[in-house]
């Protein structure tokens, strides 16, 4: 809740001062997260695969009107910890980027959105031998953290259901560079988000 707490207000301190020459807006959603499995992981003892579990995305986004280029910054996590096989940890990954988003409008309520960019992917793992956490008030750590650099891609299409709100049907591909506690580096998370033009096409 931190890093959505930061994000929120990072955009509206940022956005707040752009908006005037900006498109602005701002999304939540859910999907979940998709990797290729080997059939012999378990044989071979390999990593297991990343996928699965409800994920919870944030974004915002800025986009020069008349160029149809802009920023784009989107956080998503997993809503519950996953459990790690054979060890008894559990985990939950967050995935952080920072886009060129391209924006184009097919009518009044239709358009589309592609984006692709940098980020970090980052996952926190809960072992069972972790020191419990007596006092929260002096910021107790019970998790281990692993970051990885990685590159993305997003489509997605936007349609407005009632004036500034709009659905967002999305696929974001995510190349996680040394994704080693996991088969595989390649992702793809599907999610369908809910936004708001904060400032509309004028």
């Amino acid at each position: 809740m931190r890093q959505f707490a930061f994000f929120v207000s990072a955009f509206v301190v940022l956005f707040g001062s752009l908006a005037r020459a900006q498109q602005v807006d701002i999304a939540v959603g859910g999907g979940t997260l998709l990797s290729p499995t080997q059939p012999t992981d378990s044989v071979n003892l390999q990593a297991p695969p990343e996928k699965n579990g409800t994920y919870i995305n944030v974004s915002g986004d800025f986009v020069r009107v008349k160029r149809h280029l802009g920023l784009q910054f989107e956080t998503a996590w997993r809503y519950h910890k996953g459990a790690y096989p054979d060890n008894g940890e559990t985990y939950r990954p967050f995935l952080n980027d920072v886009n060129v988003i391209f924006q184009q409008r097919f009518s009044g309520k239709i358009g589309a959105d592609l984006l692709g960019g940098l980020g970090i992917a980052s996952t926190r793992f809960y072992g069972l031998s972790a020191n419990p956490c007596l006092n929260p008030a002096i910021g107790c750590v019970n998790f281990t953290g692993s970051n990885h650099f990685m590159e993305d891609l997003g489509a997605g299409l936007r349609y407005y259901v009632w004036r500034r709100f709009f659905v967002r049907p999305e696929i974001h591909y995510y190349h996680i560079q040394n994704n080693q506690e996991f088969n595989s580096g390649n992702l793809f998370r599907a999610s369908v988000s809910i936004g708001f033009t904060v400032h509309p096409n004028p």
